[in-house]
């Protein structure tokens, strides 16, 4: 591939971008797909003169997500693993948002207001916090390189037949909101301040956003908790971020701490 050729993203995609693409370039030749524009049927309250991201017309084999990542500080694109590619994806019902919005939020203000607005009656289920929000956990140590990581969690995410995403973003975390993803509905309807915990993520536990769907999202860890005291801390963020996981699996937080362990891949799921 040529200098000049390098320079291009694939027509159509330098929509993605409120500048047009410019300077942007994709050396990784993509499977056909097409871009995802919101419907405006489904949320008459927003206002998109552009679509929110690009998505494959089929599955995508192990090994593309990788590629697509480390093209990503030259392409602006991150890879998204999108399960359910059918609906709601294809259809557009998505609410796209601008990632401006994320740097109004933080980990420790979502944490401890919705900490606040659910501990009543499950003080118990949450020992040994109880009714007092501990706060956002502290760093985790490394264990391996975070793209490494992720690289390797996206195979595995392969492994379910998924069709592939792309977002214009300069963090995986912003992909949740450019793409519009609401699979966590009915635990929070606002996704921007979510991503602002992901964003956290990335930065304290090397996580990075792999793969989402209907209602689930799944990131690779290269810094998880390695002490059951952390874990703990740990499980603590994770109940104000996505409830179900705990409630709805293990029950309590110190079981849940068990599972997430020295454990290199976090999946969240809501009802």
């Amino acid at each position: 591939m040529s200098v000049h050729e390098r320079r291009l993203l694939p027509p159509g995609l330098e929509l993605l971008f409120g500048d047009g693409g410019d300077g942007r370039a994709l050396g990784v030749e993509l499977p056909s797909g097409a871009l995802v524009w919101p419907d405006p049927d489904y949320d008459r309250l927003r206002t998109h003169h552009r679509p929110s991201f690009w998505l494959s017309d089929a599955p995508v084999p192990a090994g593309l997500w990788s590629r697509l990542r480390r093209e990503h500080p030259r392409s602006g694109l991150w890879p998204v693993l999108m399960e359910d590619g059918v609906q709601p994806w294809a259809a557009g019902q998505i609410a796209p948002d601008s990632v401006d919005e994320i740097d109004h939020y933080t980990a420790a203000g979502f944490m401890a207001e919705v900490w606040e607005d659910l501990v009543e009656g499950r003080e118990e289920e949450l020992a040994p916090f109880g009714a007092a929000c501990p706060g956002p956990a502290a760093p985790g140590v490394p264990v391996a390189d975070p793209d490494a990581v992720a690289d390797w969690y996206a195979d595995v995410v392969a492994e379910r037949i998924t069709p592939l995403g792309l977002a214009a973003v300069r963090r995986g975390a912003d992909a949740m909101v450019a793409i519009g993803w609401q699979g966590a509905l009915h635990h929070n309807e606002w996704t921007v301040p979510l991503a602002a915990v992901v964003r956290s993520w990335e930065d304290r536990f090397g996580a990075r956003v792999v793969g989402m769907g209907f209602n689930t999202l799944d990131l690779s860890v290269a810094a998880p908790p390695a002490t059951p005291a952390h874990a703990l801390h740990v499980a603590a963020e994770h109940w104000t971020f996505c409830p179900d996981s705990i409630l709805q699996g293990p029950g309590t937080l110190a079981d849940y701490a068990e599972q997430i362990l020295g454990q290199n891949a976090w999946s969240f799921w809501w009802d």
